[in-house]
């Protein structure tokens, strides 16, 4: 993990993993609370269960925290991972009536809790770009670096003054 990535992914994963443990602590009513306002957006989720599922997105805000607050795990892996789950957010901003002003992308009063998720997308983001490249020039750094090498060993394999 890149030191310079510590303070957003201390910062986020520990609110998510809060969230998820928070979760698995919820009662029915809020269970059937969260479950209806996920189906509103996601109908392919009214078959499940509210307990249950609350249950598997307590699961999966705990993995996600976790990720972030795990040093070996890549950034580009935990920002994936984090802008993943900020996408999903979304798509409930996007898809619930009652969350954006009429005919604008602009929160309403009701919405405006779940548009601030937009910063787990734009977060999730930077970590991802910022291992890849960072992987990647390492990783062009160690071939550029090995390339060298081979050459200085076959210009000192050369027969010179023959």
């Amino acid at each position: 993990m890149n030191l310079t990535h510590a303070p957003l992914r201390v910062a986020t994963g520990a609110y998510i993993l809060n969230s998820g443990i928070t979760k698995l602590g919820a009662d029915a009513a809020t269970a059937e609370q969260l479950h209806g306002f996920a189906s509103t957006a996601y109908p392919f989720l009214s078959g499940q269960q509210p307990a249950s599922f609350t249950k598997k997105v307590a699961i999966a805000e705990i993995a996600v925290g976790s990720a972030l607050l795990t040093p070996k795990v890549p950034s580009a892996v935990a920002g994936l991972a984090l802008a993943g789950f900020g996408a999903g957010l979304l798509g409930l901003y996007a898809r619930v009536p009652g969350l954006r002003q009429p005919g604008s992308i602009r929160p309403s009063e009701a919405g405006v809790p779940i548009a601030k998720d937009v910063w787990l997308v734009g977060a999730g983001a930077t970590l991802s770009l910022q291992g890849f490249f960072n992987g990647a020039r390492r990783a062009g750094r160690r071939t550029a670096a090995k390339i060298g090498s081979a050459k200085d060993a076959a210009v000192d394999a050369l027969p010179i003054g023959h």
